[in-house]
């Protein structure tokens, strides 16, 4: 849902640093490493530590690499199946770091295994969700759905409350309990979505199978 406007919005404020970046001859693939590697390096080098804050301003400025890299490529003309194969892989990885950042976090200081579980289940349900659209559409299938919780509302759910949750070690009085409440949230929505994709692939298998047996019996009489 968030991917549908927000992506929109945001490609048009960070064109003119796309521009600027191919000016400088940076590639579209250098922006991928690049972003991956900061939200890598912030997840895991402030979340297992409690740093919440810290951790989600250091991701936060490299996530927007994901919409840089594709504005660059379209800009200059160069947007090609590897770029996008790139971009994809890229993001699973990012997205894994983000939560095994979280579940770190609950297995070590944190000392909370039922939350340390539900960050993994986060993380695994994340990585599915994505497998699921890219096995239906390899197959043939359009997989004409919008999830309730995809990509774009895992990371800003999360990370909003990350952020926040961060401000107890300011001094901010009880607002640790955001991120196990953004976790649950996150967790039970990636399983509903989970449910939106796998009944529409069946739906759409089953009229496409449909649909190819009506063409036969029509080829035959």
């Amino acid at each position: 849902m968030l991917n549908k406007y927000a992506r929109a919005f945001f490609t048009r404020v960070l064109t003119p640093f796309a521009a600027f970046l191919l000016r400088r001859g940076v590639s579209p693939d250098t922006v991928t490493l690049i972003g991956t590697a900061g939200v890598v390096a912030g997840a895991l080098v402030f979340f297992p530590r409690g740093e919440f804050f810290w951790g989600t301003i250091v991701i936060t400025l490299f996530v927007f690499s994901d919409l840089v890299d594709g504005n660059m490529a379209r800009q200059a003309g160069i947007s090609s199946p590897w770029g996008a194969f790139l971009d994809s892989t890229l993001d699973r990885v990012a997205d894994g770091a983000i939560f095994g950042g979280f579940a770190l976090w609950y297995a070590g200081k944190g000392d909370n295994n039922v939350l340390c579980a539900v960050s993994i289940f986060c993380l695994a349900a994340g990585q599915v969700v994505s497998y699921t659209k890219a096995r239906g559409e390899s197959i043939g299938l359009p997989v004409a759905v919008n999830g309730l919780v995809e990509r774009a509302e895992r990371l800003v759910i999360s990370l909003v409350a990350a952020g926040l949750a961060g401000l107890h070690t300011f001094g901010v009085p009880g607002i640790q309990v955001l991120l196990p409440i953004a976790l649950w949230i996150v967790a039970a929505g990636s399983a509903v979505t989970l449910g939106q994709r796998v009944v529409t692939v069946r739906r759409e298998s089953a009229e496409a199978q449909a649909e190819a047996a009506s063409r036969g019996s029509g080829g035959g009489s």
